[in-house]
């Protein structure tokens, strides 16, 4: 048997920007299962949402931080290319990139305030997915915020992104050296989104944390 994410089957239901609405909306969903898709500020997350989901799933843009709520999708997963009409929907969090500085104290402040009622809140059912720029991996914004992850009992995988942009086998090595040192990771995968290496392996890997978090 063989599960894929349902491309182009993905439905919008709602952005969340206040806080307090969202720990409402959470409160009332405390058994949903799916995926939370974090990352700094051009990591190419949307890219990897609309490779994963969909290509207009995700809005993607030029310009750092474009993504300034939560928006929650819901999505199912195929069986051999058939719909599976006894398997539960899934949901996708979109959620804002961190450790970026175009916006306002108060839009950053509203930020810190969403993503800690997001991960205080969080269902059980939910997994992170944590990307990071391989070129750039592991900064010190990207280890603060697996720090702060720490408080909470999340499982997460990371994903290097942007692979096919490393000219070197030093700028290889270093990417596969920097995420020895991430400990947290249940997984890492090393991928491109843009040109869709290593993808198919990291869809695998969220078909498979779905189906455990659903157990």
């Amino acid at each position: 048997m063989s599960y894929q994410i349902q491309k182009g089957n993905v439905e919008f239901i709602l952005g969340l920007a206040n806080p307090v609405q969202l720990k409402d909306w959470i409160s009332q969903n405390p058994q949903i299962v799916g995926l939370a898709f974090v990352g700094r500020s051009n990591t190419g997350k949307s890219t990897l949402i609309n490779t994963l989901f969909g290509k207009t799933t995700a809005r993607t843009s030029n310009t750092p931080g474009r993504t300034q709520q939560i928006n929650v999708f819901k999505f199912r997963l195929s069986h051999d290319g058939k719909d599976d009409p006894d398997l539960m929907d899934f949901y996708l969090f979109d959620l804002p990139g961190y450790g970026f500085s175009k916006v306002s104290k108060s839009t950053k402040k509203n930020w810190d305030l969403l993503m800690g009622n997001f991960f205080s809140n969080l269902p059980l059912g939910i997994r992170l997915v944590n990307l990071q720029d391989a070129r750039h991996p592991n900064q010190k914004v990207d280890q603060d915020f697996l720090t702060f992850l720490k408080r909470f009992s999340l499982r997460s995988i990371v994903c290097f992104n942007k692979m096919d942009k490393l000219r070197t086998q030093e700028e290889k090595r270093n990417a596969k050296s920097a995420a020895t040192k991430i400990k947290l990771a249940l997984q890492v995968h090393f991928i491109s989104a843009e040109k869709k290496t290593g993808v198919l392996e990291l869809e695998q890997a969220l078909v498979a944390a779905l189906f455990d978090a659903k157990n």
